[in-house]
């Protein structure tokens, strides 16, 4: 009978610490931080220049070539919630579209954090990339001008992708991160991480850093690390977008001068990213929403992380767009 008891207290124990998928489908509404789409620029006069943003093309307008006649346009610069992140701390846990899914054989292993001596030295996670073109459902003003004509989808989910959990077999897509996998490189990130903490974007020049969380490589999912999941799940955040751009998925969207189409970028343009929280618990106002690429999260961590019901995160990422509308 001691025995029965203490394997059923066993058996509950390790059910009560599987972690819980806080999955709920994200809602354009309430939980997005519109004010983050400032400043839309019309040739460089700026509208609502609260926040940092990339350079605009001073002449307000543009040519394109539609077959062999060109076509004159307005130069329109705005930030826009173009994609979706889950990073989440078991397979199969979609957190921004709010379902659980069970992989089975094919998931790549669970997520865990890791510790030594009682404190917590790393954590591994799982992370979905999804395209998000909200303007163009909305049909708002400047969808009708600087139309994307992507459809939402989900462009990459980590569990079936056996590079993920693998940082030696990463250096396949990234063989460059062996160049900085040294402390003077990590130590130029320090400049970085004070840039994109006071009110400036991310530098493109240091595209291996990820400013205060370290850097950018190995492109997986793995944070050596960690103190804790707002920040943990950033670095995760950074590199997937890192990784869609090696992919040739994911573009250069903010030019100056302008051009017609985004263009293909292996290497993430940082300084065209700003990231807003969404899960467990969106930050949809203030100065650090939508923070850039590299900044701290001291300003957006607290109460967003809690036991079992509030350990997968979910992450909005704005992205700057130049665009002649015609």
């Amino acid at each position: 009978m001691k025995t029965l008891l203490l394997a059923l207290a066993f058996i509950c124990v390790s059910q009560g610490a599987i972690a819980k998928c806080n999955a709920k489908f994200l809602n354009p509404i309430t939980e997005v931080c519109w004010d983050c789409i400032f400043p839309i620029s019309v040739g460089g006069l700026s509208l609502f220049n609260s926040r940092p943003d990339t350079s605009n093309q001073a002449f307000p307008l543009c040519l394109c070539w539609t077959g062999l006649l060109p076509r004159v346009g307005l130069s329109i610069g705005l930030w826009e919630p173009a994609r979706l992140v889950d990073v989440a701390n078991e397979a199969g846990c979609f957190v921004n579209i709010g379902f659980d899914m069970d992989f089975g054989l094919f998931a790549a292993g669970t997520s865990t954090a890791t510790a030594a001596n009682g404190g917590e030295t790393g954590s591994s996670w799982q992370a979905h990339y999804y395209y998000y073109p909200l303007i163009s459902w909305l049909g708002t003003v400047v969808d009708g001008l600087c139309l994307e004509t992507t459809a939402f989808d989900i462009a990459y989910i980590s569990e079936i992708d056996p590079l993920w959990n693998d940082v030696e077999l990463n250096n396949l897509l990234n063989p460059e991160a062996i160049l900085f996998a040294n402390p003077i490189a990590q130590s130029a990130c320090a400049a970085e991480c004070v840039r994109a903490s006071s009110g400036n974007l991310s530098m493109d020049a240091l595209f291996w850093c990820n400013g205060c969380q370290g850097g950018v490589y190995p492109i997986a999912g793995e944070v050596n690390s960690s103190y804790g999941g707002i920040m943990a799940s950033q670095s995760v955040a950074t590199r997937i977008t890192a990784r869609m751009h090696r992919l040739l998925l994911a573009r250069k969207t903010a030019n100056n001068p302008t051009t017609c189409a985004p263009r293909s970028a292996p290497i993430i343009p940082k300084s065209q990213y700003r990231q807003q929280v969404t899960r467990p618990r969106a930050t949809t106002s203030g100065r650090y929403a939508g923070a850039p690429i590299g900044s701290s999260t001291q300003f957006v961590d607290r109460l967003r992380e809690y036991p079992f019901d509030g350990e997968s995160f979910g992450w909005l990422i704005w992205r700057k767009r130049n665009c002649c509308a015609l």
